[in-house]
Formats: structure tokens, C-alpha cells, sequence
């Protein structure tokens, strides 16, 4: 098997060579793109051939695993442009300092379900931040006077108004019951991430807060997560969040572990030869979007999901940070 594995390395190495030479590779694109792709496939290297830097965000015919200076584009499932979503049930409800890792390989014995190499991990803000004992009794604020004009202008109450303004840079926008900030992370919220639901209550109103690293907490819960199943997967911390100018939330990469954020296609051509001048994918937030379809918003009880099958460019540097406008180009504050 190895010795035809290796001489259909080398044909596909001399048909590129030949596409190549004549000059008409542009002409047979999904010739070019798939024979690149295949090369992450096959356990021998394609003689004369390097991965074009456009195959690395193409949806893969094979197997994928690009790597090279500790980033690569992954693809974990054999069948071309599927991807799945596999929601994870049977969760606790989790208390400070619970162990998320533990729980999580538990429920997956359960379904007779592991992580495979290249899977991506979605879980929802509120399990992170009830592990990380983030949550506040609203009577056990103190509140500020710059909190109390706050809350009569909204009508908030004054000890949300009080931790809205500790968790912000700056107020952007208010109007009766809405408070936009940008968040002190850099992000763009309403009440800066700050949420009463699935917070039980008992001893009095409670809400919730985001992490106080939501990077770091995903490479935490990456971290554990591969030492116990042994293979490399992203992390992705999600939260519901609003968008300029539409109605509705949808899920967003709040943090992220193991994958870059964005993928800058820049400089490569699109079907007609025109060259891409400004397209950034959001690829974190299209996966945390993906996974809010089986994650939920209400009593769904399921705050994780696994996606698999899904592209991506590996990376150990880059958080959500990346994905943050810079102030400088703020055209609308």
C-alpha cells in the first residue's frame, strides 16, 4: 500500500510540473487547487509542488492538515464540504471552580463520542464564567454616584448601572432600558456583556460578567482538554451579541484558543482573476455562530458544542484581539 501510495505522489508531482511548465495553470484551477490539497492527504510529500497560499482556506477534498511554522489549515472530516455540529447534553450545571475538562469527557462517554484531531470546541460564556466565580449579587454593590445618573437616564438599576461602568471603557450610547459600551476587552455591548439569564437567583438578583480573559481561559480549557483526549483541537468562548445596523443576536467569539481568529485572503484572486482587496473572514465568529444553532438562548441546557469538519488556520500567537477594529477606524463614534 505504502509503494502505490508513494508512485501516485510522484504522477501527481509530474502532472503539476507539467500544468506548471505549459504555462495553462490558471486555466485549471480546480485541477491545481485539488492536487494541493491532496498533498496534505497523502503521507508522502508531491515532488515539485507547495502549497498555494489560496488552498489553505479552500473547502478540502480529503483529510486536511497543513502545517508549517506551527500554523496550518485543518480539516478533521473525510467527506467534501461537510461539517458538523454535535451538540453535547447531560452537562451540569456548573458552580465556581468546577472542572469543566472533567465534565466534559464524562458526558462524551455517555454518547460514545471523543474529540478528534482538528475539532474546534464551543462553549458558552456563562459555564466560563461560573467557573471563574464571576458572578455578582447586585446587593452587594456599591454604587457610585456616576452609576445612579446613569441608572435614572436608562433606567437601570443603579448596582447594574455601577458594574456596566467598572466593566467598560466608555459609555457609547444610552437610551431608556439599552446601555452600549465598548467593553474594557475592546468589544462592543449592550450592558458591556453583563447578563441575569440561566443565573440562578436564589440569594437574591444575580448576574453574570464576562471572564476577565476569555483568552486565556480558552487556552486553559484547550490545554486540559487535549491532555486528556491527546489530540490537538480550538477552543472558541461564545457569547450572543447585537451587530451595528441589524436586529437579533447571533454568536460571537467573545474568546479563542488554536485557530487565528482571521483569515486574511487578501491578494488572491477570486473566479474572474480579480484581486481580493479587502476581505478579512471572521472565522472564529462564523464557528460560533455555527455552534449557537444547537447551543441555544434559553433552557436548552446545552453550553457546548463540537464542531467538526470545519477549516481553519492553526495558531498558538493569535486571540480574539485580533478580531477588534482598531479605534483609528472607527467611522461611527
Amino acid at each position: 500500500m505504502d509503494t502505490v501510495l508513494a508512485a501516485v505522489a510522484v504522477s501527481i508531482g509530474r502532472v503539476n510540473k507539467w500544468v506548471t511548465n505549459t504555462g495553462i495553470q490558471k486555466h485549471v484551477f480546480p485541477l491545481s487547487q485539488s492536487i494541493a490539497t491532496a498533498d496534505r492527504a497523502l503521507p508522502y510529500p508531491i515532488p515539485g509542488l507547495a502549497c498555494p497560499e489560496p488552498a489553505r482556506h479552500l473547502r478540502p477534498f480529503f483529510n486536511v492538515t497543513c502545517n508549517g511554522d506551527g500554523e496550518g489549515c485543518v480539516n478533521s472530516n473525510g467527506v467534501r464540504g461537510t461539517v458538523q455540529i454535535i451538540p453535547v447534553p447531560s452537562l451540569p450545571l456548573f458552580k465556581p471552580g468546577d472542572d469543566i475538562a472533567a465534565a466534559l469527557e464524562a458526558a462524551l462517554q455517555r454518547q460514545n463520542l471523543t474529540f478528534e484531531a482538528g475539532d474546534v470546541l464551543v462553549a458558552a460564556q456563562k459555564i466560563i464564567s461560573k467557573v471563574e466565580d464571576r458572578a455578582i449579587r447586585l446587593s452587594n454593590v456599591a454604587i457610585s454616584a456616576a452609576a445612579r445618573q446613569l441608572a435614572e437616564a436608562t433606567h437601570k438599576s443603579p448596582a447594574l448601572a455601577e458594574l456596566i461602568l467598572r466593566e467598560s471603557q466608555t459609555v457609547m450610547r444610552t437610551k431608556p432600558n439599552l446601555i452600549i459600551t465598548r467593553h474594557r476587552l475592546g468589544h462592543v455591548a449592550a450592558n458591556a456583556g453583563i447578563d441575569a439569564s440561566n443565573v440562578e437567583a436564589s440569594n437574591g438578583e444575580t448576574v453574570l460578567l464576562w471572564p476577565l480573559d476569555p483568552d486565556a481561559s480558552a487556552a486553559a480549557l484547550r490545554s486540559q482538554l487535549e491532555a486528556r483526549f491527546g489530540v490537538q483541537i480550538a477552543v472558541i468562548i461564545s457569547d450572543s451579541l447585537g451587530r451595528a445596523w441589524r436586529m437579533g443576536t447571533t454568536g460571537t467569539a467573545i474568546g479563542a484558543a488554536g485557530l487565528a481568529p482571521l483569515i486574511d485572503r487578501r491578494g488572491e484572486k477570486d473566479l474572474f482573476g480579480r484581486t481580493l482587496q479587502a476581505t478579512l473572514v471572521a472565522r472564529a465568529d462564523e464557528l460560533a455562530a455555527a455552534a449557537s444553532l444547537v447551543i441555544g438562548e434559553a433552557a436548552e441546557a446545552t453550553p457546548i458544542a463540537i464542531i467538526r469538519g470545519a477549516t481553519y488556520i492553526r495558531s498558538e500567537a493569535e486571540g480574539i484581539t485580533a478580531t477588534l477594529r482598531p479605534l483609528a477606524e472607527d467611522l461611527f463614534t
